[in-house]
């Protein structure tokens, strides 16, 4: 019942195979969709390398190079959408940064930049890609972003990070509200903790980890499967009446009081 086929996607943020959008990339795949890959480009390119190796089996028919503090490359990114694709279908938005000094010790001491850096890169991107997105999502749509507990509640090492999913929450309704009216659904995926290259930043991830395993009740964390299949869900027409809305995929851990 879950078919993609015929539609367009585009990933952001896939850095290695531990990555939640790797897991996403692949479940929109098996579902049939079209695939699109943007990295995070580097002087040496190395990213570029490592990423193109481990997307190869999806045969992703655009793979370009978007940086969302770089405007021009944002811009090149969706005209590349425009002259291969001419749609756009899906939009899923992984992209987080926050300096590692500003995720731990006193939150008021969290500096003017680092906070800029974060919600730039955490928080107004998804605002940016899906104004992008907008006018090529002609025939509906589904943009799917991630966020985490932390945005909600306060996480210890977390900090800064959690002031920008609260922003990136609000602004998934926001852009709802929008975008509904042709069409196109936003919602966003609050994961469980997995151990990847972003929260390997988060000091202690390994304790939450194990936390959530004793805690949540089903007693066990959750998988990158686990939120691909979730997001494939979001992104088919078996959601088509969901938009605006926070999905927990925690292994039930945010019903929990203690």
């Amino acid at each position: 019942m879950l078919d993609l086929t015929g539609k367009n996607a585009l990933v952001t943020g896939i850095a290695n195979n531990r990555s939640i959008a790797w897991g996403i990339a692949q479940q929109l795949h098996k579902a049939g969709a079209n695939i699109g890959v943007s990295y995070l480009p580097d002087d040496k390119g190395k990213m570029e390398k490592k990423v193109a190796e481990l997307v190869e089996p999806l045969n992703p028919s655009l793979f370009v190079p978007c940086d969302v503090q770089n405007e021009a490359q944002i811009e090149s990114t969706f005209a590349a959408i425009q002259e291969k694709w001419s749609k756009l279908d899906i939009l899923i938005h992984c992209l987080a940064f926050a300096n590692k000094e500003d995720l731990s010790g006193e939150f008021s001491h969290t500096s003017r930049s680092g906070f800029a850096k974060a919600l730039e890169i955490s928080t107004y991107s998804l605002i940016q890609l899906s104004g992008a997105a907008k006018p090529l999502m002609t025939e509906g749509g589904s943009i799917v972003t991630l966020t985490y507990l932390g945005g909600d509640r306060v996480v210890p090492n977390y900090n800064v990070m959690g002031i920008a999913k609260a922003g990136l929450e609000m602004s998934v309704r926001y852009l709802a509200s929008e975008l509904g009216s042709q069409n196109v659904r936003v919602n966003a995926i609050s994961a469980g903790p997995i151990r990847t290259l972003a929260s390997s930043a988060v000091g202690g991830i390994l304790d939450m980890i194990h936390h959530v395993e004793e805690v949540a009740p089903l007693r066990r964390t959750v998988t990158q499967t686990e939120v691909g299949n979730a997001a494939a869900f979001l992104c088919s027409d078996l959601a088509s009446g969901i938009t605006g809305q926070i999905l927990y995929v925690d292994a039930g851990y945010q019903i929990m009081g203690m």
